[in-house]
C-alpha cells in the first residue's frame, strides 16, 4: 500500500470535498481517500499493483478536478496569493455596478423620487440590466464550476448560486420584455437587483473567508520563515554564498556570529553558544564544540563554526516538523464524519426543498414574482460551507498552535483523542527523570573532606565504563577537581572498583564486598531510591557517595497539573519497587507499577484501558515502543529513541512532560471549538431553510429576501473561521 498527499485545484466548498472523496473510494484499489476543503490536500492510500497515480488523476479529473504539480513553498503561496488578488477585483467590480443597481432599484420604495418611473420604465429597465450583467461577469466562476458539476450529478454551492441567481436573472428578462411591450408594471417584476446583490454578497464573503483561512496556516508559514534563504559554504578553498536548496550533504558550512545555521550537521571546528529556542524552547544557548551536532534554523550566537551539512532539504529536522504538521492539518478527526455526510447530501436535497417549496407555494395562488423569491432565498441561504469549515479550520490552527508550543500531533485524530484522555502513563527512565544516574549525595567520614573523598573515588572510577561510575567522574570534572592517575585498576563486576590512587588503595562498591557493615545513612539512602557506594582508603571506610536517575526539574509540576485537570497518573518502569515507589512519592504520582518486564508495558496499559480508561502512554525508549502503540494515545518525548517516536501519535519537542499538560490541553480547546463551529453550523442551516422556504410567512410574517439570505450565507463561513482563529490565543499556562 502507498499514501499520497495531492493537492487538489478547483476545490470551491464542502460538498466539492466531500464528492471527490466520495469519487476516490469507490475506485477499485483505494484502501482509503481523505480530502480536507481548507487544506486543498487529498490524502489517498491505494495499492499500487491495482491502481496507479494515473487512475487516481484520471478519477479526481473525472470529478471535475484538478491534481495540482509538486510545488514549492514560493509557487503555493504565489497560487494563492494570485487567486486571494482575483477574489479582490472580482469583488470590487461587483460592488461597483451592484450598490448603484441597488439604489436604483430599491431608493424608490424607500424615498420618493424626482421622476416618473411609469413614464420611463424602458429606460429604467433597461439600466438595471445594464448595471447587472458586469456583475454576473465578474461572478462566472460560479457558473462556470456550478453547472459543471451539476451536469456531473454532483451540485455543490456554486450550483445552488448559479440556479438561484440564474432563475433571478431569466425571470427579470421577461419581465423587461413586458416592459417593452408596453406593460410600464412589469418593472416591479424586474429581480436584476437581486441576482446582483447574491453574487456581490458571496463574492464578499468568499474574499473574507479566504483572507481568515490564510490566517490558519500561519504557524506552517512562520515555520518555514524559520530557514535561512542562502547559505555560506567552502567550495574549492573559497568562500561562496549559495541558495540553501543548493546546498549538498558533505559540503562544509561557514557560520559566522549572529547568522542561522543553514541546515542539519556537525561542527568540523570552532566553539560557539547556539540558541536552539525555535526547536526546544530553551532560552538559554547551548555550547557546542567539535563533534557536537547543529540543527538548520538554530543562530549561532558567538563565534565562527564550520560544520559539515549532514542532512539538506525534506531530510532535516525543521523539515521534518513542517512535514508533520502539514500531514496532521491535512488529516480528518473523527468528529469530522458526520459533518461530512451531511455535507455529501446537503445541496441535492436543498435544491429538493427549493423546488417542493416553489411548487408548494405555486399550487397555493401565488405570483410567479412570490414563487421565485422563495426558490432563489432557499438555494442562496443553504450554503454547506460552514459545515465543511467547521472540522477542519479548527484542526489547522490547533496542530499549528501545538508546533508553535512544541508538540508535534501526528494527526487530527491524535488531537482529538487527546481531548477524551483520562488517564497518563509514564515510563520512569528519560522521561520522569533524565535518564542518567549523577552523584546526589556524598556523606564523609572518619575526617576525610568532601572534595577531597570525591576526588579518590572518581580517580578510582575514571577506568570504569559502569554508569554508577561514570556519575562520580562527571560530578569530579564539574566541580573542576584534579584527578589522578590510578594504578592496578580492577573491576569486580555487580560489586565494585579498585585501585592505587597516589599510593594509597582505594575502594568502592557495595558494602558486602567491602565487608563492611551496612551503615544507616546507606540503609536511609537506599529507603529514598538512591544507590549508595561506599568509598575505602587503606582500608578504613572514607565515606558514602549516593548516585540516582534524579527527577526532572518539571516532572512534579506537571504531574500536579495533570492532577488538577482531573487526570490520574501513574508510573510503570523495570526498576525495583523501593527506587520506584520513592520517585513516586516526590513527584506526586497517584500509582505505581514496578519492576515490570519491557514486554508486559503493553498488558498493563491495555489493563487500564478495559477499565475505561482512556489512556496516554509517555516514554522514550525502544521499550517503550509496544506500549505507546497499545495506548489510546502514544506520547514520545522528542529526544527519545526513532522507534518510540515513529510509535507515538504525539511528540514533545521539548522533551519535557510539562507539554503533556499542554497536549491534551490543546486537544480539549481545540475539540471544544470544533464543536462550537459544528452547533452553529447545524442549527444556522436548520433554522436559515425553513425561514427561506416561508415557514414565518405562514404566521404572517415576513419572507426572507433573497438578498439577505446571501449575506447571512456568507457571514456563516465566515464566523465558523473566525471562531477557530480564536485558538490562536492558546495559552498552555492558563
Amino acid at each position: 500500500m502507498t499514501t499520497k498527499q495531492l493537492r487538489i485545484g478547483g476545490m470551491y466548498c464542502a460538498a466539492c470535498s466531500a464528492n471527490l472523496e466520495r469519487v476516490l473510494n469507490r475506485r477499485k484499489g483505494v484502501l482509503s481517500a481523505t480530502v480536507n476543503i481548507a487544506t486543498e490536500m487529498a490524502a489517498v492510500q491505494y495499492d499500487e499493483a491495482v491502481i496507479g497515480m494515473d487512475g487516481i488523476t484520471e478519477a479526481v479529473e473525472n470529478a471535475g478536478f484538478t491534481v495540482v504539480a509538486d510545488e514549492t513553498p514560493e509557487q503555493t503561496e504565489k497560487r494563492k496569493s494570485d487567486h486571494s488578488r482575483s477574489l479582490r477585483i472580482r469583488l470590487l467590480v461587483a460592488m461597483l455596478f451592484a450598490i448603484p443597481l441597488f439604489c436604483i432599484a430599491m431608493g424608490p420604495m424607500l424615498f420618493p423620487v424626482p421622476i416618473d418611473l411609469m413614464a420611463h420604465s424602458k429606460a429604467y429597465a433597461l439600466i438595471q440590466l445594464a448595471l447587472c450583467i458586469p456583475v454576473l461577469a465578474a461572478g462566472y466562476s460560479f457558473y462556470t464550476v456550478g453547472y459543471s458539476q451539476l451536469f456531473r450529478r454532483t451540485p455543490n454551492m456554486d450550483s445552488l448560486v448559479a440556479i438561484g441567481t440564474t432563475a433571478a436573472f431569466l425571470y427579470s428578462l421577461y419581465g423587461l420584455s413586458q416592459v417593452l411591450a408596453g406593460n410600464p408594471h412589469a418593472i416591479h417584476s424586474l429581480y436584476f437587483e437581486s441576482a446582483s446583490m447574491i453574487i456581490a454578497l458571496v463574492l464578499l464573503g468568499k474574499t473574507m473567508e479566504d483572507n481568515s483561512k490564510g490566517r490558519t496556516g500561519e504557524s506552517i508559514k512562520r515555520l518555514m520563515a524559520l530557514s535561512p534563504k542562502t547559505a555560506l559554504v567552502e567550495r574549492d578553498g573559497a568562500e561562496r554564498e549559495i541558495p540553501l536548496a543548493d546546498v549538498r550533504v558533505g559540503d562544509v558550512l561557514l557560520v559566522k556570529p549572529g547568522a542561522k545555521i543553514p541546515t542539519d550537521g556537525v561542527v568540523l571546528s570552532g566553539e560557539s553558544a547556539v540558541d536552539e529556542s525555535m526547536l526546544t524552547g530553551e532560552s538559554m544557548p547551548v555550547d557546542k564544540a567539535p563533534g557536537d551536532k547543529v540543527t538548520g534554523a538554530t543562530i549561532n550566537q558567538g563565534g565562527f563554526l564550520r560544520v559539515r551539512a549532514d542532512r539538506v532539504g525534506r531530510d532535516t529536522a525543521l523539515a521534518q516538523i513542517i512535514k508533520l504538521v502539514e500531514d496532521a492539518q491535512g488529516s480528518k478527526a473523527p468528529i469530522a464524519r458526520l459533518a461530512d455526510k451531511v455535507a455529501g447530501v446537503f445541496v441535492p436535497a436543498v435544491m429538493a426543498i427549493a423546488l417542493v417549496s416553489a411548487i408548494l407555494w405555486a399550487l397555493a395562488g401565488k405570483e410567479l414574482g412570490f414563487v421565485v423569491s422563495v426558490f432563489i432565498s432557499v438555494l442562496v441561504i443553504a450554503c454547506p460551507c460552514a459545515l465543511g469549515l467547521a472540522t477542519p479550520t479548527a484542526i489547522m490552527v490547533g496542530t499549528g498552535k501545538g508546533a508553535q508550543n512544541g508538540v508535534l500531533f501526528k494527526d487530527a485524530q491524535a488531537l482529538e483523542m487527546a481531548s477524551r484522555v483520562t488517564a497518563v502513563i509514564f515510563d520512569k527512565t528519560g522521561t520522569i527523570t533524565q535518564g542518567r544516574p549523577r552523584v546526589t549525595d556524598i556523606l564523609p567520614a572518619g575526617g576525610m573532606e568532601e572534595a577531597e573523598l570525591l576526588r579518590l573515588a572518581a580517580s578510582c572510577e575514571r577506568g570504569s565504563e559502569h554508569p554508577l561510575g561514570q556519575a562520580i567522574v562527571t560530578a569530579a570534572v564539574e566541580r573542576e577537581l584534579p584527578l589522578t592517575e590510578v594504578e592496578g585498576f580492577a573491576s569486580v563486576t555487580g560489586k565494585g572498583v579498585l585501585g592505587q590512587v597516589e599510593g594509597r588503595e582505594v575502594k568502592v562498591g557495595s558494602a558486602a564486598w567491602l565487608e563492611l557493615p551496612r551503615t544507616e545513612e546507606a540503609d536511609r539512602l537506599a529507603a529514598m531510591g538512591k544507590t549508595p557506594m561506599l568509598v575505602t582508603v587503606g582500608g578504613v571506610l572514607a565515606g558514602t557517595i549516593a548516585v540516582a536517575d534524579v527527577v526532572k526539574e518539571d516532572s512534579r509540576a506537571a504531574i500536579q497539573a495533570l492532577e488538577a485537570l482531573g487526570v490520574k497518573t501513574a508510573m510503570i518502569t523495570g526498576d525495583n519497587r523501593k527506587t520506584a515507589e520513592a520517585i513516586a512519592r516526590e513527584v506526586g504520582l497517584s500509582a505505581v507499577y514496578a519492576e515490570v518486564l519491557p514486554q508486559d508495558k503493553a498488558r498493563y496499559v491495555k489493563e487500564l484501558m478495559d477499565q475505561g480508561e482512556k489512556v496516554a502512554m509517555v516514554g522514550d525508549g525502544i521499550n517503550d515502543a509496544p506500549a505507546l502503540t497499545q495506548a489510546d494515545l502514544g506520547v514520545a518525548i522528542g529526544s527519545g529513541t526513532d522507534v518510540a517516536i515513529e510509535a507515538a501519535d504525539v511528540v514533545l519537542v521539548k522533551s519535557s512532560i510539562r507539554d503533556v499538560v499542554t497536549a491534551l490541553k490543546l486537544g480539549r480547546a481545540t475539540i471544544r471549538n470544533v464543536r462550537q463551529n459544528l452547533f452553529w453550523a447545524f442549527c444556522y442551516n436548520t433554522l436559515g431553510i425553513p425561514v427561506a422556504a416561508g415557514l414565518l410567512y405562514l404566521f404572517n410574517g415576513p419572507l426572507l429576501n433573497p438578498m439577505l439570505g446571501a449575506a447571512a450565507m456568507s457571514l456563516s463561513s465566515v464566523s465558523v473561521v473566525t471562531n477557530a482563529l480564536r485558538l490562536n490565543a492558546f495559552d498552555p499556562s492558563k
